[in-house]
């Protein structure tokens, strides 16, 4: 495996996702797509792994939404990220929804550092486009797998339709998104994932499609990889 690090980060990146704090939990907000994003994240695990009982990590869990979802189906969740402004939104939706979930501001090379006990599964949703260095995110991951246990990963492919879609139509003409969200030299094709995952001792079980429809701000898993794309890898017993 390589070296984990713990400055695999961009503060600009981090600012960007501070500012949008005060708003992430409104539906028709700037992270409305977001919202629609996020039924299907959740099926997308819970059709692979059993929630209930297990401990389970969300990398770049933002304000909280994934995180409070699998809490509520009966996960016990630890939620990073490095934006202190959305860990604050995300402690105070808590204390409205009252759904437990462990919020720390830490990279997950920290955490690898630190001698975390490992997890059942681990999620990594829209962040692997947002680090410098994804594969150190994807080893630190697999170190903090039990055996057997299941890293879900979403991003964006790096195509011509994601670039159309995702930044030109969602950022510049419908506005779904701020400008400047997403850069495309940072998405990343399948087969990128696929061979980060190899490397980091995972085995890749599953790539599958994530659209999302914004005339009806909703999202549905689909065979289209694309735009954006989930993955589950397991850790080999």
């Amino acid at each position: 495996m390589t070296t984990v690090r713990d400055d695999n980060f961009s503060q600009s990146e981090v600012d960007k996702f501070n500012e949008l704090a005060h708003r992430w939990w409104d539906p028709m907000g700037p992270q409305k797509a977001l919202h629609a994003l996020n039924p299907p994240r959740l099926r997308y695990v819970t059709d692979r792994v059993s929630l209930r009982g297990s401990r389970v990590l969300d990398v770049g869990c933002g304000g909280g939404l994934l995180s409070e979802a699998m809490a509520r189906a009966g996960a016990a969740v630890t939620a990073i990220d490095l934006a202190p402004d959305l860990l604050k939104i995300a402690r105070l939706h808590q204390l409205e929804s009252g759904v437990d979930v462990e919020y720390r501001q830490a990279p997950i090379e920290a955490l690898v550092d630190a001698g975390e006990a490992p997890f059942d599964a681990i999620t990594c949703m829209e962040m692997l486009e947002h680090v410098p260095d994804p594969m150190s995110v994807v080893d630190a991951c697999a170190r903090l797998l039990k055996p057997g246990g299941r890293l879900f990963v979403s991003t964006l492919n790096r195509t011509p339709a994601a670039f159309a879609l995702a930044i030109v139509g969602a950022e510049y003409i419908a506005r779904l998104l701020p400008k400047g969200t997403h850069q495309y030299r940072e998405f990343i094709k399948p087969s990128e994932l696929a061979g980060w995952l190899r490397t980091a001792g995972l085995r890749l079980e599953d790539v599958g499609g994530l659209l999302y429809e914004p005339w009806r701000n909703a999202a549905r898993l689909s065979s289209r990889t694309e735009v954006n794309y989930l993955a589950c890898a397991l850790k080999p017993a």
